[in-house]
């Protein structure tokens, strides 16, 4: 890994009205990192990771992505081709193949021909584990198989770097661990993700750091290991005390 983190996040902040949704957060993710951010509800996971790649616009704060600010409107559309986001709802064009729907992008941000976009996209569906699945419609498709095609989707713009949303929030439990095994096998071929995400199996197996806010602010930093055996705050204690059964 480099010395320059891929991600730089200087005292960020972002308010929704009166809400202070982000709290001067400073955060850094080297290059083939898995940082994993947890803490309950409204603490501005989701947020911090939307203005990652400016689907929300920081209100104070600089973002650096691969030594691009994203402070120039001119650089939004350069950093969202480096940076695939995958988010709770799949998102997927309903009236669209699960080949169409990961050729699309490739074919109009990436300008590849139809063979080209093609040929990817039946190497991605393998990688994600459903090869079969490549002239079914999103409403053929159970929410794991969905979601995947949405992970492979992203994957198809060859980004360096991928975001999670709560990815597997929407799913039946048994649906979980497909999306979830995706992953983790993105992360052993040292994909850089910043992953937001209640899975504590997932936490524990792929994270090489943990980070975890409340009320906008990052509270605690550690390793998985440091977390689960040695959490530093109280803050932290009460938050696992009840994830943790």
């Amino acid at each position: 890994m480099s010395a320059e983190p891929i991600i730089q996040i200087r005292g960020v902040h972002k308010w929704f009205g009166r809400v202070h949704a982000v709290r001067g957060v400073d955060l850094d993710v080297r290059r083939g990192e898995v940082v994993v951010i947890i803490g309950p509800s409204g603490s501005g996971k989701s947020t911090l990771l939307r203005c990652i790649n400016h689907l929300e616009t920081p209100d104070e704060g600089t973002i650096v992505v691969d030594g691009i600010p994203l402070t120039e409107s001119k650089n939004i559309n350069k950093v969202r081709e480096e940076v695939g986001m995958v988010f709770q709802q799949f998102n997927l064009f309903p009236h669209l193949s699960a080949l169409e729907n990961i050729c699309l992008a490739q074919r109009i941000v990436r300008k590849r021909d139809a063979k080209q976009a093609e040929q990817l996209a039946h190497e991605l569906l393998a990688k994600v584990g459903i090869p079969e699945k490549a002239d079914s419609f999103p409403g053929q498709l159970s929410g794991g198989q969905q979601q995947r095609v949405a992970i492979a989707r992203a994957l198809a713009m060859q980004p360096k770097i991928m975001l999670f949303d709560e990815p597997t929030s929407a799913l039946d439990p048994e649906m979980i661990t497909e999306v979830l095994d995706v992953m983790l096998d993105l992360a052993r071929e040292g994909m850089t993700m910043v992953v937001v995400s209640h899975e504590m199996g997932f936490v524990r197996a792929a994270a090489r750091r943990i980070v975890f806010m409340d009320e906008g602010a990052i509270v605690e930093e550690t390793t998985p290991e440091e977390l689960f055996t040695n959490p530093k705050h109280e803050r932290t204690k009460l938050f696992l005390s009840k994830i943790l059964h």
